[in-house]
């Protein structure tokens, strides 16, 4: 297979390991597929989302050095949901607090955002009718 069109694994950089598997497996209803001390790979539709502890993020990366999260999103993960309203609901009985929305948006989604607690964000949308 020499096509790169089969998106296999997302790999998030995070700051507390375990606070934020929590927050996976509590937002996401998700289990880990394999777990170790340093990170926890869940899987997301099929997708597979690997945890891995910052500290050892430089190893995938170098010579680059990763960005600490402080300096603000750089990418943006959707997911589909049938009702954003419905999934906002959920959110927020989990404990999630909203970055924004839901929000119609021009281009035909009703989205919302929110972050994972090491600031990785998230996009629930729902196509809507033009």
């Amino acid at each position: 297979m020499n096509s790169l069109d089969n998106l296999e694994c997302v790999t998030l950089f995070v700051a507390d390991l375990a606070r934020t598997r929590a927050f996976y497996e509590a937002v996401f209803d998700a289990r880990p597929i394999y777990s170790d001390a340093v990170c926890s790979v869940i899987g997301l539709g099929g997708v597979m989302v690997n945890l891995l502890q910052a500290t050892e993020a430089p190893q995938l990366v170098q010579p680059v050095v990763p960005a600490p999260s402080s300096t603000g999103p750089r990418m943006l993960m959707t997911i589909r949901v049938a009702d954003v309203d419905a999934a906002c609901a959920r959110l927020r009985q989990s404990g999630v607090e909203l970055v924004n929305g839901p929000i119609d948006r021009p281009w035909g989604r009703r989205t919302a955002a929110f972050a994972d607690p090491s600031g990785h964000m998230w996009e629930i949308a729902q196509e809507i009718g033009s």
